[in-house]
């Protein structure tokens, strides 16, 4: 039974840091890609970035050189380094296996994720 934990959400201010995590359990990570996602209120989920099981991150261009992907497989945790954060960053985030990066499928279903709010 797959099943996807993320933490790491609050509340910070724009320029700050948040470092997310995505345990993982009913499934050993480290030949699966782990993708982060995110949904606004109001609007469409996007993806965020996306970790392969070798280890090769991608980025969406709203993030990228502000957000670092990397995994523990030792822990079975993918975890989100959030930096520069801005409040369009703002959203809840959810994370889900891939076969591999690029993939349009998930394995299990989406959990609750975890509230990323960035405000001044």
């Amino acid at each position: 039974q797959l099943q996807l934990v993320e933490s790491g959400g609050g509340l910070t201010q724009p320029g700050e840091s948040l470092t997310l995590s995505c345990e993982a359990s009913g499934i050993t990570l480290d030949t699966y890609a782990v993708g982060w996602f995110r949904q606004a209120p109001g609007k469409e989920r996007e993806g965020v970035s996306c970790i392969s099981g070798t280890g090769q991150p991608k980025y969406g261009s709203s993030v990228e050189g502000r957000f670092i992907i990397y995994r523990d497989n030792a822990k079975n945790t993918v975890y989100l380094q959030m930096d520069s954060l801005k409040p369009e960053d703002t959203a809840v985030y959810y994370c889900a296996v891939q076969p591999d990066c690029g993939s349009l499928i998930i394995l299990g279903s989406w959990g609750q994720g975890t509230q990323v709010t960035v405000s001044s």
